[in-house]
């Protein structure tokens, strides 16, 4: 039980690192005042689901996800 456990906080720590990484590479959401002027809404913004900060989102998303689900199976162990 013992080794179990111990996999499993190896690997939440990978996932912990992981997921600071991703979120040190997504760019900020904020456009300043360049979101008064309207001119926020440019070609490239329009096309965000393709772009690398969408996958990095995505990304997020799932390793959050395991990041919690891990850690619930800890408490529980």
């Amino acid at each position: 039980m013992e080794t179990l456990k111990m996999i499993f906080v190896i690997f939440q720590l990978i996932i912990c690192i992981a997921l600071i990484c991703i979120i040190i590479l997504q760019t900020g959401k904020n456009s300043g005042l360049s979101a008064l002027s309207g001119k926020a809404d440019t070609y490239l913004s329009r096309n965000k689901s393709k772009s690398r900060d969408a996958r990095l989102a995505l990304a997020t998303k799932w390793f959050a996800g395991g990041f919690v689900v891990l850690t619930v199976v800890l408490n529980l162990i």
